[in-house]
């Protein structure tokens, strides 16, 4: 009998196109997609290590599995992903019914590894030191027919206090630019409009082979493709963000008004403490020249919240660069100490009534300046790639979602006539109505245009039709949308 599979995400959109790697290698291998509500006979989570509530997570879902598998002969159970890199032998200790380990360098061994414990009826452990295969060469399913995530790089040269990345993912590996824009050759051709370009630290790529400027000329390239219309990246790092990028942004007209630019604390002893190799002037700096040469652009960022030895004056500090950087949304986090970090043997660790305090804080000026710069779009018409997924019904017209150029999710209202909008086309719209997160443009669509991403997602929702089971079962755990800057 055929076998079913699931895969469980957890982590930033590094891990998301790992998932989709994992779910290609198990399809070639001869797996099929468990249909929801069915119990898979192979489960495989793919971790996250970054916060600690990353490892609470899985160990609670470790253990709702473990009667499930008792009930289920030959069911398997794998864990990959940053987590397992860190964890090693203690997963099965913690879990012993688990029948995979691998780790952040081998995820392509995991259908041997899978069929290795099937026959030996014992767990397999596998944890490679280094990378040896690029992992965009392995097959890959994707959960989008017109988006797709294209990695440029590998891992991480940086040595943040706080992160623990590095040491799950290796040094930083890069690919050639003739790879990388084969890639996304492939992908328009397969009807992709959209890429997201992914690194640790995506702008200092070209780093291993010796290229500073490479990055500003692989987005300028990117321009180049025929039928790519929109380009995006995460995560940069600010202490390597060049003018030269900033540039690129602005001259290559695909690639889009959004920056993703990881602020972490506007403290400048609290970045030195991080060891986050600039301060909160060069990072300002960076914003009033993006928004010089890119009015339009939408900035966001991510932001840690009770570092160890943060005072009130620190936090006051981020505050301040909040209010002035004027971000579109934040991602906000407690810190979270993990074991093996430089920070979590820091003195001062920071009581978490105090970080709640504040973090409560900070979200709610966050939010406020976000739906201030969303109520300065109402009346403006946006240009929207429409999602999938459709909302409530409404009469005769449908909730469709869609991401206007700078990223921002805008709902607005569509006739129901099927065809009529599909995941992957355009149109245009009036925003009618803001909120902190989110546009609402209630008026009617102004226009339609199809697109051959549009065409891809129709052939696919056609080719599922007629399949038994298809698609990925990808589940994403945290709500974050950056690759985690170190």
């Amino acid at each position: 009998m055929t076998r079913t599979y699931e895969v469980r995400t957890y982590g930033c959109q590094m891990n998301v196109h790992d998932s989709e790697r994992l779910t290609g290698l198990l399809e070639d291998a001869g797996y099929v997609a468990a249909p929801e509500g069915d119990q898979a006979d192979v489960v495989v989570f793919n971790t996250c290590a970054v916060r600690e509530n990353a490892d609470n997570k899985l160990y609670g879902n470790l253990g709702h599995l473990a009667p499930v598998k008792a009930r289920h002969p030959g069911m398997q159970i794998a864990v990959g992903g940053c987590l397992a890199q860190k964890d090693r032998g203690e997963i099965t200790r913690k879990a012993p019914w688990v029948d995979v380990v691998f780790g952040t360098h081998n995820i392509g061994s995991l259908p041997v590894l899978l069929e290795r414990a099937r026959v030996q009826e014992e767990a397999q452990l596998e944890i490679l030191e280094s990378l040896e295969v690029f992992p965009s060469t392995l097959p890959t399913k994707r959960e989008s027919a017109y988006a797709a995530w294209v990695s440029v790089s590998v891992g991480c040269n940086n040595t943040c206090t706080f992160c623990i990345v590095p040491a799950l993912r290796g040094k930083e590996k890069d690919r050639r630019p003739g790879e990388v824009l084969a890639e996304i050759e492939a992908l328009v051709a397969e009807g992709v409009a959209e890429v997201t370009l992914l690194g640790q630290n995506v702008n200092t790529y070209g780093v291993e082979f010796g290229d500073r400027l490479a990055f500003g000329k692989l987005l300028r390239a990117c321009g180049e493709i025929a039928g790519l219309e929109r380009v995006r990246f995460t995560s940069p790092h600010p202490a390597a963000f060049t003018d030269d990028v900033i540039a690129a942004m602005a001259e290559t007209p695909n690639v889009m008004p959004q920056l993703h630019m990881p602020l972490q604390s506007g403290s400048d002893k609290v970045l030195k403490d991080m060891r986050r190799s600039y301060r909160q002037e060069k990072f300002l700096g960076i914003i009033d020249r993006v928004r010089a040469a890119i009015p339009e652009a939408a900035i966001t960022t991510d932001i840690i919240v009770g570092f160890p030895g943060e005072t009130e004056e620190d936090f006051l500090e981020t505050m301040k660069v909040v209010e002035q950087a004027r971000f579109a949304g934040a991602f906000t986090f407690q810190y979270s100490k993990r074991p093996g970090t430089p920070a979590a043997e820091l003195d001062g660790q920071v009581p978490k009534a105090v970080v709640q305090e504040r973090y409560e804080r900070l979200v709610a000026l966050a939010d406020q300046v976000a739906w201030d710069e969303n109520k300065a779009l109402v009346g403006k018409t946006l240009e929207l790639m429409v999602a999938e997924g459709e909302g409530r019904k409404d009469g005769q017209t449908h909730r469709h979602s869609g991401r206007a150029r700078d990223n921002r999710l805008v709902h607005f209202t569509a006739p129901t006539r099927t065809g009529d909008v599909r995941p992957g086309d355009m149109v245009e719209v009036a925003v009618t109505y803001a909120a902190p997160h989110h546009l609402v443009a209630d008026g009617p669509v102004r226009s339609v245009r199809r697109t051959r991403a549009g065409d891809a997602w129709e052939a696919r929702t056609t080719a599922s039709a007629t399949t038994p089971v298809t698609g990925t079962a990808v589940s994403l755990g945290l709500p974050t949308v950056g690759v985690p800057a170190s």
